[in-house]
């Protein structure tokens, strides 16, 4: 680069920005892009397309590493547009590179598109906790060869303490001497394991915000939260560092990054996968599940890990609309699934089926959590009154402030309201929307995003409370965002259930997937 080809006023532009990145000054970074709904920034986690989206994720990212620019090359391409390469150094090592079009408006130049190459990172810890190649290597072969598996940092692994999302708990946690059975019966199918992956604490959040590890990207919408709490395992699964995330899902755990990031998901019949050497959140709802790109090797998972063969239903489930279930996504979301069946489908109400409101399955769902979550951990958390993060201790806290007598009332209707669960929906499968909606933003405050949680338990409560196993499919796009189709059979119907799930997609919706989308 020369001087005499650089336009007049661009590098102390670039200085400015610079020094504005190293301060995180968020309202300078916000002048020094352009603001137009076409500006662009791009990086290895996805593109950002408009002013505000950029400024949305800049918020929630936080600082930067500490830099100093050793190369910079201009190319002025008009009068007023330049475009500007420079090579960063890291002061704790490593290079990056940044590739911006600078514009010149009313004699200010600014950033119209830019993207990001970072430095090499050995590995994403906000996705993962410890990665091998492979972590650990397969047993056996079968249905699984040759596939890696991400495991949610709740399962033993043999060689490795189980972290639960929290430093002070990975610290005080011995190394496992044995797999838990889920993964067992993975690796002794043909699949090996990758890492141990990142989940919100001791399972109990939806978000997979973690404040201790920070949060894994969502790689269906660069500016969203993932989901969780198995939230490392969908974001390795959708960025392609894993085939299989193995999860659990308690309140919806697989199912909601299921649908944030556009996977299949599963949620298997209560008790059916054994639960040994799984670290518990609520024994009475806590079931294994896993995450995919696709659904044959969904089904895959499901073959290496039941005990026995699960029976084929002679004739194909009835799938019938949830209409309440309907009704409780957001307007967005209800206009874009009615486009994705469309008419054909039968619609049924919970009270026609004899199923109790779905506040009442929330509620019975909230305490009976809470109850058990406090029995497993509050001993722990009474003698760590420091060690978790604001949120999480908070739900903690409120879960053993629980009144008594409303909790016992609970737990005594659990088992006759999951009887009447499954004999309403035996020989049949309910189909809706998996969330409210897309996942929320990053910057979401912890008042929406108490909000969505509440909404969106009332949905996965009808599964967990039921002890169902449960599809999450990539269906719908609401505002360019997925939110996944959920189908919910009868106990036992697993394998049944996601050939359904493939069948609703091919025969009812599939080329009209790209064209359902609600702005």
């Amino acid at each position: 680069m020369t001087d005499r080809t650089t336009p007049d006023g661009l590098l102390e532009a670039l200085d400015a920005y610079e020094t504005a990145l190293m301060a995180n000054d968020l309202d300078a970074l916000d002048d020094a892009f352009v603001d137009a709904p076409d500006t662009m920034r791009g990086d290895d986690r996805g593109l950002l397309v408009g002013h505000d989206a950029i400024s949305a994720f800049r918020g929630a990212r936080g600082g930067v590493a500490t830099r100093t620019l050793t190369r910079v090359e201009v190319r002025p391409l008009a009068e007023d547009l330049a475009l500007v390469v420079s090579v960063s150094a890291f002061t704790a090592g490593g290079n990056g590179l940044q590739t911006q079009l600078w514009r010149r408006t009313d004699g200010t130049w600014r950033i119209a598109a830019a993207h990001v190459t970072g430095r090499t990172k050995a590995f994403d810890t906000t996705i993962w906790r410890v990665v091998g190649d492979p972590l650990v290597p397969t047993t056996g072969s079968g249905p699984l060869d040759c596939t890696t598996v991400a495991v949610k940092d709740l399962y033993a692994v043999a060689g490795h303490a189980v972290g639960a999302g929290n430093p002070t708990y990975l610290r005080e946690s011995a190394p496992q001497a044995a797999s838990a059975a889920a993964v067992a019966s993975l690796l002794a199918a043909g699949a090996s394991i990758r890492g141990i992956a990142r989940t919100d604490e001791f399972a109990y959040n939806l978000t997979g915000r973690n404040e201790h590890h920070g949060t894994p990207p969502n790689g269906a919408v660069a500016t969203a939260l993932p989901g969780g709490s198995s939230s490392g395992s969908a974001s390795a699964v959708r960025l392609g560092t894993a085939d299989i995330g193995l999860g659990t899902d308690t309140a919806g755990s697989v199912r909601v990054p299921a649908s944030y990031q556009g996977l299949w998901g599963l949620r298997t019949t209560h008790d059916l996968i054994p639960r040994d050497g799984l670290l518990p959140l609520a024994p009475s709802f806590d079931t294994v599940g896993w995450l995919t790109r696709d659904a044959d090797l969904l089904g895959r998972a499901l073959h290496a890990s039941v005990p026995v063969a699960l029976p084929d239903p002679d004739t194909a489930p009835a799938v019938t609309v949830a209409a309440d279930l309907v009704a409780a996504a957001d307007a967005t979301t209800q206009e874009a699934f009615r486009a994705f069946v469309g008419e054909d489908l039968p619609v049924v109400t919970l009270a026609e089926l004899g199923i109790p409101p779905l506040e009442d399955l929330r509620e019975t769902m909230r305490l009976v959590q809470a109850a058990e979550a406090t029995a497993a951990h509050g001993p722990w958390i009474a003698a760590h009154p420091a060690a978790l993060s604001a949120v999480v201790g908070d739900r903690f806290a409120a879960a053993a402030a629980n009144p008594p007598a409303e909790v016992a009332a609970a737990v005594a209707r659990l088992d006759d309201l999951r009887q009447t669960i499954r004999q309403a929906l035996d020989g049949s499968v309910l189909v809706f929307p998996t969330t409210p909606g897309p996942a929320p933003a990053l910057t979401a405050d912890t008042v929406e995003l108490e909000r969505t949680r509440t909404a969106t338990t009332a949905m996965t409560a009808l599964a967990s409370v039921g002890g169902l196993p449960a599809v999450s499919a990539p269906g719908l796009s609401v505002g360019g965002a997925p939110v996944g189709i959920s189908l919910v059979g009868a106990p036992g119907t697993d394998r049944a259930l996601v050939r359904t799930a493939e069948r609703v997609l091919r025969d009812g919706a599939e080329p009209r997937l790209q064209s359902v989308s609600v702005d």
